[in-house]
């Protein structure tokens, strides 16, 4: 079976009240960042991959996150230099960001 495609990034843009216990991504950044991706990976010229936004994605305090599919990659990020870095390594590449790569039922930054 073929794929649409090959790389669609999630990222997580959802608001919370202010002061709420668990954060949210958008708070963070995540809808700036989100942008840039976009552009950015236009600018890459990666056929078959697409950036969009989603609701919550429920790993609130790792945040801001994003997960790409097919493959299910979970990572968080805090600067447009680790979107490069996720782009360029994970996207393109195919290898995994190991420090900004977040496990399966990782409730915390290690």
């Amino acid at each position: 079976m073929t794929q649409h495609f090959e790389h669609h990034l999630f990222f997580c843009t959802n608001r919370r009240e202010p002061g709420h216990a668990r954060g949210c991504c958008a708070e963070k950044g995540a809808e700036q960042l989100r942008d840039y991706a976009k552009k950015k990976l236009k600018e890459m010229n990666i056929p078959k991959s697409r950036v969009n936004m989603a609701g919550c994605l429920d790993r609130c305090e790792l945040g801001p996150v994003l997960v790409i599919y097919p493959e299910g990659a979970w990572y968080r990020y805090d600067t447009a230099e680790d979107i490069d870095r996720i782009l360029e390594e994970h996207v393109r590449d195919g290898k995994r960001v190991k420090d900004l790569w977040l496990e399966a039922g990782q409730k915390r930054l290690l």
